[in-house]
């Protein structure tokens, strides 16, 4: 869309506020309200805000930084109706003088696009967020009581949250976005929604979309939706699930029928650079110290560094669709995680194994949690971290996931998830409690 067209729009449905919405580095959802007059001025990137109030951005002596509308990403909250319409529009962060800010999450990931188009390719993604719905107090605070006891697929009357579900569904499509499918999965009260395919860019813009619609339309019906992967022991948590291809100018660059599996050499070399650099990029695709309690055995979430035409265990499947539909999918990361930064690494990781040509070890057919540690060894299947704190050391070390952040990302998510590991590690948890105070 142009910025007429955008004008346009928003006259003929009557829009009387837009919000301008941002990521700050850790993935939460910023936004800048505006009257619907101030429209033209966010279109010219002319909109200022502070900098210094965002985790991560900037220091007080730099405060102003302006945000710069994208025009595509325009569209409306259909639970505005009836209370004057609000539209919103992401935006990139520019510094005043008018240049990409190097902190900006979105930034980061075109930096990486660019890089893939230099290449010869656009890069595809279709996610599948999983999600819980609790139930809330009185008062409106969320527990951790679920709103079912439904399993995998079920349906109502055991599956309570379906006309959340629904719509959430319907609120995602009004809003422009296309659902491939919808459904109850494996953990009471867990909830999935699988996405199209889209170019990486617009598909980081639909996970953050997508987590604001489920907050809001959950909290309408009385529910609390939330994306932390394991709110509950002993049962499944919550993944992100990326499908990932690359197009070239022949069509999916993924696709060949004349190689083992139908997969091209260029799919094989971004597979092995995914495993290359996988415990690296775990600190961004896993973010929160509660992410490696999904990353257990035991809970369908993967925890060796394998790859599989088939298995689900490994942390890289590749689904049996050929032809245009050949694609990979990475099943490690979590919906915690920044979209923008989680795919920036991802992706700059694949296009690393594409121009560095990584050894790629022998698919893996057998269940890896059932493997005794010398045969994994013996087919180097390596394990993904086991914790933040593990994480950010792998991150560290590896300059291609670090450059694919920038130093200003990468050094200020370091930081804030350090303290949030010391923070943790002073803290007396209730299990301590439990398990030693009457005992020692």
């Amino acid at each position: 869309m142009t910025k007429e067209e955008v004008l346009e729009r928003a006259r003929a449905l009557n829009v009387k506020f837009v919000r301008l919405q941002f990521t700050d580095i850790l993935g939460i959802m910023k936004n800048v309200a505006i009257p619907v007059k101030s429209l033209p001025l966010a279109l010219d990137g002319r909109m200022m805000f502070d900098g210094s109030s965002i985790e991560g951005f900037v220091r007080v002596e730099e405060a102003n930084m302006y945000l710069d509308a994208d025009p595509n990403t325009f569209a409306v909250f259909p639970w505005t109706e009836g209370h004057g319409l609000t539209a919103r529009l992401m935006c990139d962060i520019k510094n005043p003088d008018g240049t990409a800010f190097q902190g900006c999450p979105r930034g980061a990931l075109k930096r990486v696009l660019k890089e893939a188009e230099d290449m010869g390719y656009q890069v595809m993604v279709a996610p599948e967020p999983e999600f819980f719905l609790f139930q809330q107090t009185a008062d409106g605070k969320p527990t951790v009581e679920t709103t079912d006891e439904a399993g995998y697929f079920d349906l109502s009357p055991s599956d309570l949250g379906e006309d959340a579900r629904r719509d959430i569904v319907l609120a995602l499509e009004e809003m422009g976005l296309e659902i491939e499918a919808t459904h109850h999965e494996v953990s009471p009260g867990q909830h999935e929604i699988d996405f199209r395919y889209d170019n990486a860019l617009a598909t980081a813009d639909t996970i953050a979309t997508f987590r604001v619609v489920a907050r809001t339309v959950a909290r309408r019906h009385g529910f609390h939706a939330t994306f932390m992967p394991k709110p509950l022991t002993g049962v499944n948590g919550s993944g992100l699930h990326l499908h990932q291809a690359l197009i070239g100018e022949s069509g999916n660059a993924f696709w060949d029928p004349n190689q083992p599996h139908g997969l091209s050499r260029v799919a094989t070399r971004y597979i092995s650079g995914l495993m290359a650099h996988a415990r690296a990029f775990t600190a961004i695709t896993n973010p929160l110290i509660n992410s490696y309690k999904r990353l257990v055995p035991g809970f369908e979430a993967p925890v060796y560094i394998a790859w599989s035409t088939g298995n689900r265990s490994p942390m890289i499947r590749v689904p049996k669709s050929q032809g245009e539909a050949t694609r990979i999918e990475l099943r490690s990361p979590d919906p915690s995680c920044n979209p923008y930064l989680a795919l920036a690494v991802v992706i700059k990781a694949g296009l690393a194994g594409l121009k560095h040509r990584y050894d790629l070890p022998a698919p893996v057919t057998r269940n890896p949690y059932r493997m005794h540690e010398s045969e994994r060894r013996e087919l180097g299947v390596d394990r993904l971290p086991e914790s933040l704190h593990e994480a950010l050391s792998y991150l560290e070390e590896d300059s291609v996931v670090w450059e694919a952040l920038g130093d200003h990302i990468a050094q200020r998510f370091v930081e804030a998830k350090r303290l949030e590991w010391d923070v943790y590690r002073h803290e007396v948890h209730q299990w301590e409690l439990e398990q030693y105070l009457t005992v020692y």
